[in-house]
């Protein structure tokens, strides 16, 4: 018989290239995506078009639900028809940080209490599968805007000096006492919890708190999908807004595929109620004034954008994930895309 992969998400960036990864190997995937990302952000961010291709590519072997998670009794049948699931994966979120403060209730309903669904029905009829929350960077708040930062020509940069200089923010770091945002703390509420039903129920549960999540099948949005939506805009002519820093601040970019090819990994080996920093760390991060040079380069074209001196409200200015605890634990797993890789394919691939 084969293994059935439940994943939450499924239409969106993270889920449908988790869907791909996972049924070439070998597994039945079951879906769960009511396309709320078109509610948050309009019809530019709606994912039916990635649907329609996941249904398309997988032929078969993919069964959609058009579910909202926040729903129990919906959840708890999926649950009930298709019996027990070899590995959960939950990425439906509600993911922009500016968002979640028009609609606080919408925002925590889906990120804390769907989560808290998803892991209610997980215990009780497929106790024995590996379930994988993707977290965010956001849950350690502004935190990282108090380490040291140096003011390059085209990106701030840690002092060298500092232990993070090397490798990134390690999953030490503090996510107390620090403005989150109220997206951030939904997510924090949703972490702790999948932390805490691995260590108090003893169950399989793995917390990976991702940098930019990027790739071709984003639906890049101005709220959500900041390589993606660039992108987008310099090809089409598009005005694009840089908020803050002077367009300096770094984001370490991670390609859907190297996410999720680190769950696959975890799956092999699954722990506890554990955590790991998830992003491109040093190996793949940008600058905004950087990325906007890059992809003009790539397309040929001119960047129509204007500056916005007002920052974004608890956004950070330098953030690069250290991923060597995960390494440590999994030293089979490294990265397949760099950041140049990743620009030349949604420049090539991506949804405009």
């Amino acid at each position: 018989m084969a293994k059935k992969a439940l994943i939450t998400g499924s239409a969106g960036l993270i889920g449908s290239e988790a869907a791909r990864f996972f049924a070439k190997k070998g597994f039945k995937i079951i879906g769960i995506d009511n396309d709320m990302r078109k509610y948050f952000f309009g019809p530019e961010a709606s994912t039916s078009w990635n649907l329609k291709n996941l249904e398309k590519s997988l032929n078969g072997k993919y069964v959609h639900c058009n579910v909202d998670i926040r729903r129990n009794r919906e959840v708890e049948k999926i649950f009930k028809d298709y019996g027990k699931f070899d590995i959960i994966i939950h990425t439906a979120a509600q993911p922009s940080h500016d968002w979640a403060a028009k609609e606080p209730f919408t925002d925590f309903t889906v990120n804390a209490n769907g989560t808290l669904v998803m892991l209610e029905n997980f215990r009780n009829y497929s106790p024995e599968a590996v379930f994988i929350f993707t977290s965010t960077n956001k849950v350690y708040g502004d935190t990282p805007n108090n380490l040291p930062l140096v003011e390059l020509e085209k990106r701030y940069e840690i002092e060298e000096s500092h232990p993070y200089f090397r490798n990134g923010i390690d999953e030490s770091m503090s996510i107390d006492n620090s403005k989150h945002s109220i997206f951030g703390a939904s997510k924090v509420a949703a972490d702790i919890m999948v932390q805490e039903y691995g260590k108090y129920f003893g169950l399989r549960t793995g917390v990976f708190r991702g940098g930019c999540l990027t790739g071709p099948n984003h639906s890049g949005t101005q709220l959500h999908g900041f390589l993606a939506y660039l992108v987008k805009c310099i090809a089409t002519g598009q005005k694009y807004t840089i908020f803050g820093y002077k367009g300096k601040q770094v984001r370490d970019n991670i390609h859907s595929y190297d996410l999720v090819n680190m769950f696959w990994h975890f799956c092999q080996k699954p722990r506890r109620g554990e955590v790991y920093n998830a992003g491109g760390s040093r190996h793949s991060n940008v600058s905004m004034l950087e990325a906007i040079e890059k992809i003009e380069k790539i397309l040929n074209k001119k960047a129509n954008y204007e500056y916005a001196d007002q920052n974004r409200i608890g956004d950070h200015v330098w953030y690069v994930s250290d991923v060597s605890k995960f390494k440590a634990h999994y030293p089979e797993w490294n990265f397949k895309y760099g950041i140049d890789d990743i620009l030349e394919e949604i420049c090539e691939q991506g949804h405009f």
